[in-house]
């Protein structure tokens, strides 16, 4: 085994059973190769596999040197959250169509990985943003967002009034749907539908993405990575803030989501030659003939 990753996390999508017979073969082929091979709890109970070593995210957080994660762009974004403070590389290997975050094939997993596992990849450091909701004095909730962090109306579908500030300095009032806090790797999820612009995976930046303004003159704006993004919540009925979509917190009038860069950033690995301008023309289609 000639790599620098000598203990490897295995992490599948959850609750996916269908995967279980690929991360099989996957950490067999891991293991062969001498590598030591991790589960999480959830990967081998969901997909019933036996004679690995089963351990928590924050106990494989502090064990591994690298994880890899079978699923998709989704499960990527969650073990991304859990692992960004113990900075463990992370490697993902789609189960379908080719994703912005898991760009190893899953037809061509095993020539891949060996490559890469030989030091044949090309690494690669993302923003990852942190986020606070904060009532009066006290803080309700923090949270990782590797995408976005989204405030938004929530169920009764009345616009919602905030106001925004950036390193304490008044940006504007908005009545709007909510308004999107995306990185720029978030840049091609939810903000890009809303209007927002693409940033480049590797920019020192986060973009403010207005949803459904109530005023024509609402546009995004790219911000310095650096900057602190605060916003007030005025006026709504039902309101909350979504982590990367997969989290959220009810919000109340007078609260406060206060948006920052998060200390660490997260390290992917990509195959040799990855291009992230190719991965953008195959998903968004870029050049195809209507």
């Amino acid at each position: 085994m000639d790599s620098d990753f000598k203990t490897i996390a295995l992490i599948g999508k959850y609750n996916s059973p269908a995967s279980a017979g690929s991360l099989m073969r996957l950490a067999g082929f891991l293991r062969q190769r001498g590598h030591e091979v991790l589960l999480t709890a959830h990967t081998a109970e969901s997909c019933r596999i036996e004679g690995y070593a089963i351990h928590t995210l924050k106990e494989i957080g502090r064990l591994v040197d690298l994880a890899i994660v079978l699923g998709g762009d989704g499960t990527l974004l969650n073990i991304a959250r859990a692992l960004v403070d113990f900075r463990v590389p992370l490697i993902g290997v789609n189960q379908g169509r080719l994703g912005f975050l898991a760009d190893v094939s899953l037809d061509t997993m095993f020539t891949t990985l060996d490559e890469m596992l030989c030091g044949q990849y090309q690494a690669e450091e993302r923003i990852m943003l942190e986020a606070s909701v904060e009532r009066h004095d006290d803080v309700l909730i923090a949270n990782y967002a590797f995408n976005d962090v989204v405030v938004s109306k929530s169920t009764m579908g009345r616009l919602i009034e905030f106001e925004v500030y950036v390193d304490d300095q008044f940006v504007y009032s908005q009545r709007a749907d909510g308004l999107i806090v995306a990185s720029p790797t978030g840049s091609t999820a939810y903000a890009l539908s809303g209007g927002g612009p693409i940033l480049h995976p590797t920019l020192e930046a986060v973009v403010m993405v207005p949803i459904c303004p109530h005023t024509l003159s609402a546009r995004p704006i790219a911000l310095n990575s650096r900057s602190e993004i605060e916003i007030n919540l005025i006026h709504a009925e039902d309101a909350r803030v979504h982590f990367d979509g997969q989290q959220h917190a009810d919000l109340r009038v007078g609260d406060r989501v206060v948006i920052r860069r998060a200390r660490h950033t997260v390290r992917l690995l990509h195959p040799e030659g990855h291009n992230y301008y190719d991965t953008l023309r195959q998903k968004l289609h870029w050049g195809e003939k209507l």
